[in-house]
Formats: C-alpha cells, sequence, structure tokens
C-alpha cells in the first residue's frame, strides 16, 4: 500500500512540475512564452539561426532542390530562418503525406502539401495540427489583416470547433481571370471565313462546328479540321452548365447547386437539365464535331493539334501562352444561351482555393517565428519576392513602370523555357503555394492578354457569390470517401457513356434508379448537413 501511495506522489509531482514549466507546450502546441530569440516585428525574425523542417509539395515545374532556390536562400538571410526542405512530387503527394501523418515523425510544417479540409480537421482536432488563431492575431499582421476584411475567407479558413489550422492559397478576389480558370475560346479566323457571327446560342455553336467540319475554313482541301477539342470533355461539360440552369452556385462543390424553384440543395446530375445538357453534348460527338479521341488522347496531343490550330473551338487556358504564336487566332468566347433561356458562366473558384496550403504541427518548437515566417508572403512585399523574386537580379521596371522578367529569364542562355529558367530563382510554377496570387505580380497564363480578353468577355454573365467548399465533420468524411466515391464516380463514368454513345438515353431512369441504390439519399443527407452549417456560419 505504501509503495503504491509513493507511486502516485512521485506522478503528482511530474505533472505539477510539467504544468509549470515555461518552456513545456501548452495545448495548443506552442509556447507557453515567445522564446527571447524571437522578434515580434521586423527583420530578422529570431537573433540567432533557427531550422525547421518542412515537408513540400513538389510540383513537376519547380526545382528538384528548394534549398538551391534563390527565393528561400535570401529569405533565409532576411529572416535567420534555415529551412530544410523535404520535396514530394504531386504524384505521390498524398501517399507520402499520410505516411508522413501517420508515422509520428512529423516536420514542422507542410507547405504547398495540399491538405484535404477533412485532413485538416481530423489532424487539427487530434492536436497533430496546432490552431492558430491566437498566433494570427498575435504575429500574422498580413493574414489577420484579410480575414478582418474579408469575412468569406475567414468562414472558408476557420473550422466547426472555432479553430484556424492554416494558411491557404488564395487569389486576389478581383483577379476574376484567374478565379476563372479555363476558358472557352474560338478560331476568330475560321469566324471570318465562314462568313459567321460570333455565337451567343448553344444552337448558333452548333451551327458553328458544323460550318467548320463541312466547310475547309484552314482551305487545305482535305478535312482535317477539328471543330472542338480540349483537354478533356469536362471542359465542355463544365463550359456549357449555365447554358443548361446547372451548377449555379459554382463548382466548389461537387454535383449540387439550388433547385430554382424550390430554393433547397439539389443533386443537379439526375435533373431533366442535366441529361438535355448531356444529349446535346452527344449530338455534338456523334456527329463528329467533338474531337473523337477526347476521352483517350494525351496533353501532348491536344498541344500538338493546338500548336497546328487546328481546333476550331476550345476550353483551355490562354492559347499563345500555351500553342505558340500562331494561337493568337484564337479569342474568347461568350457565355453561351441555352434553350431554355439560361446563360451563366459558373467555373468561378471562391478566393480561397486551397484551404491546406500550409500547416504547422505539434512538433514544431518555434511555432511563434513560424507564423511570422510564412505570414509575410501575405503582405505586399512577401507576394512580390515570391513571384518577382529580387530587383536588378530576377526582374526590373520598364518604361511604365512594370515590373517584368529580366532577359536572361525570358530568353534562356540554356535553351530553357521561360518557366524552366525561372524555376532556379522562384519555386511558384506549379502551384499549391501559401500566398494571395494577384494580377500585380502574377505573370503566369491568366494574366496574358488573351486571357484577360477572354474573361472581359464571360464577365457579364458571371456566377455571383459561388460557395466555397463546404466542410465535413470526421464522420461524414469517412461516408463520403465509402458511399460518396461511389457515387461521384457512377456519374463521371456515366456522364462520359452517354456522350460517347455507349449508353442510350432510353436508359436514363436505370441511371436514376442506380443512383438510389448507390446510397444517393445518404449523399445528400450529408451534403444538406454541410450546407445547412455553411449559411448558419455567414
Amino acid at each position: 500500500m505504501r509503495k503504491k501511495l509513493i507511486v502516485i506522489l512521485a506522478l503528482s509531482l511530474m505533472l505539477l512540475v510539467a504544468c509549470t514549466n515555461p518552456d513545456n507546450k501548452n495545448e495548443a502546441g506552442t509556447n507557453t512564452e515567445p522564446p527571447e530569440i524571437l522578434k515580434e516585428t521586423g527583420m530578422p525574425i529570431v537573433d540567432e539561426e533557427i531550422t525547421l523542417n518542412f515537408f513540400a509539395g513538389k510540383a513537376p515545374a519547380t526545382a528538384d532542390n528548394w534549398n538551391d532556390v534563390m527565393l528561400f536562400n535570401k529569405y533565409k538571410e532576411m529572416t535567420n530562418i534555415n529551412i530544410k526542405w523535404d520535396q514530394v512530387p504531386h504524384a505521390s503527394l498524398p501517399e507520402k503525406r499520410n505516411l508522413a501523418l501517420a508515422s509520428g515523425n512529423l516536420p514542422d510544417a507542410f507547405h504547398s502539401a495540399s491538405i484535404p479540409t477533412a485532413d485538416i480537421l481530423k489532424y487539427g482536432e487530434q492536436g497533430t495540427f496546432i490552431p492558430l488563431n491566437d498566433l494570427i492575431d498575435k504575429y500574422a499582421p498580413n493574414l489577420k489583416k484579410i480575414l478582418d476584411e474579408n469575412p468569406d475567407v475567414k468562414q472558408a479558413l476557420t473550422f466547426p470547433d472555432g479553430n484556424i489550422y492554416s494558411f491557404p492559397q488564395m487569389a486576389e478576389p478581383e483577379f476574376t481571370s484567374y478565379r476563372m480558370g479555363p476558358k472557352p475560346r474560338i478560331n476568330e479566323e475560321w469566324l471570318e471565313v465562314l462568313g459567321i457571327d460570333m455565337p451567343e446560342t448553344t444552337e448558333d455553336f452548333y451551327q458553328y462546328l458544323k460550318a467548320v467540319k463541312e466547310g475547309d475554313p484552314n482551305g487545305n482541301g482535305q478535312a482535317d479540321e477539328i471543330p472542338f477539342g480540349a483537354p478533356s470533355i469536362g471542359m465542355l461539360v463544365n463550359y456549357l452548365q449555365g447554358s443548361f440552369g446547372l451548377a449555379n452556385k459554382g463548382n466548389s462543390n461537387r454535383n449540387v447547386d439550388l433547385d430554382p424553384e424550390t430554393g433547397e440543395l439539389r443533386f443537379f446530375q439526375k435533373t431533366d437539365e442535366y441529361k438535355e445538357l448531356l444529349q446535346y453534348v452527344n449530338k455534338l460527338y456523334s456527329e463528329g464535331l467533338i474531337e473523337q479521341s477526347i476521352f483517350t488522347s494525351t496533353m501532348e496531343q491536344y498541344h500538338a493539334n493546338g500548336s497546328e490550330t487546328k481546333y476550331g473551338s476550345t476550353v483551355w487556358y490562354s492559347p499563345v501562352e500555351i500553342f505558340g504564336d500562331s494561337a493568337i487566332v484564337y479569342t474568347g468566347m461568350p457565355v453561351l444561351e441555352g434553350p431554355n433561356g439560361h446563360k451563366q458562366f459558373n467555373s468561378l473558384m471562391p478566393p480561397v482555393l486551397n484551404p491546406g496550403a500550409f500547416v504547422i504541427t505539434n512538433a514544431n518548437k518555434h511555432p511563434e517565428a513560424t507564423v511570422r515566417w510564412i505570414d509575410y508572403f501575405y503582405g505586399d512585399d512577401g507576394m512580390k519576392m515570391f513571384f518577382m523574386g529580387f530587383e536588378g537580379e530576377t526582374y526590373e521596371k520598364n518604361e511604365d513602370g512594370e515590373l517584368v522578367y529580366m532577359d536572361h529569364i525570358m530568353n534562356s542562355a540554356d535553351g530553357l523555357t521561360y518557366e524552366q529558367e525561372l524555376a532556379k530563382y522562384l519555386t511558384f510554377p506549379g502551384g499549391g503555394f501559401p500566398t494571395i496570387t494577384t494580377r500585380k505580380y502574377f505573370k503566369g497564363t491568366e494574366n496574358s492578354p488573351q486571357d484577360l480578353e477572354a474573361a472581359e468577355r464571360l464577365a457579364p454573365d458571371l456566377v455571383e457569390s459561388p460557395w466555397a467548399p463546404f466542410k465535413y465533420t470526421n464522420e461524414e468524411t469517412k461516408t463520403l470517401a465509402g458511399v460518396g466515391a461511389d457515387v461521384e464516380k457512377y456519374v463521371t463514368e456515366m456522364t462520359d457513356k452517354f456522350i460517347a454513345g455507349d449508353v442510350p438515353f432510353s436508359k436514363w431512369d436505370e441511371y436514376l434508379k442506380t443512383l438510389e441504390n448507390i446510397g444517393l439519399e445518404k449523399y445528400m443527407d450529408i451534403k444538406r448537413a454541410a450546407y445547412e452549417r455553411y449559411e448558419n456560419d455567414k
């Protein structure tokens, strides 16, 4: 009995010491007091050099070793914080990220690792990812300002438990060209040759595609023109959804929108309007007006055809930037009015593109300094450095005062593309990064004259106030990973089969019945609960 009492007293004493130790971590995973070497403002961030280990997603377009990239080498000198990068290629990112989280051997932070919202909540509730609310208030003035001025951004980052666990990848709200993503294009020269006005309706578009197929607009005497081509059939389907009254709250929440008659959440891929959309696209495909290999062709083949301007129309990014100077013939198309008068462009991403672009783990002994380190990239100086680099080394000002990349980047002495040369100095090519993409500093395809012109043409019919992605509880996430995945996979498969003609539309009722048997109602129960929370959090 006496031995048991001694053990209990010893354990109590150990707990007391742990609770009163000023160097011990609190429940949030942060130190109870900032380390003495931390500076709350200005540079360097810490008076004595510290080292942090970051797990980072590596896009194909970015450098193999960020330890050798000018951006982070110079930022190390500025901050006194040395980052050891563990870069994981995008192809294996989900697997390696999950292994890192399950192993217990955690990095100090995950950077550009695209942590899904379900995992942010899961590992946040478990304490693996630390809550950032207080740290943002004290050490992240740039992100705090954004949250204070943009309630929708704050809502997108705040989880049902009230915590913020991550820094996001964002787009400047006014940078609609970037937020739109791929846009519809048409061969303006062929319009002129064929004597056809810019299509304004889905019927006009059909007639134009037929004219391209039958009218030899390239004048070579061969039927080698491709009326419509794209990297996938989904590009065309997404573009046309708004012409059939679908996806009326944007594309961030797959398969659901609001029923315009009842105002209730609906699974729009079981509606008559969706059937009508698929029948229209099937008509185009069956008449040879869509590239017949679109379900199987590679991106390389798409680029080859685009560079030879074989397409009469497409849906993708800025053609000149993607295909080369010959693609100047492609101009932006407007939103097409559908057979029932619908006319809306719905592919508009919310400002928060990727909530899980940067998270801090409970292994981090310097969370305050880490927050200061990442917050710099949400202010003007940090965004300029992230996208443009350093004046006199990567960029200069032109006669109009605009920042432009220097000649050694735009015209590589090694014969590299602009992105390949840029990767020696900066790390943003490939996406997924924790910062804000702005027109002022971002020089990608979405900021090209062709893309800005295309965005302007679509702007009058752009969806207003698109939904941000809904958030789900851990239990809901498990169900969506099972039943939800089955539902979404089946819809994708059947969409392709209806369009290709592999399944006739006489099987539509069978399609609807199978959806119910797979578990559509359970799927929609979860979506409704998430939507209700989304509305209540506004």
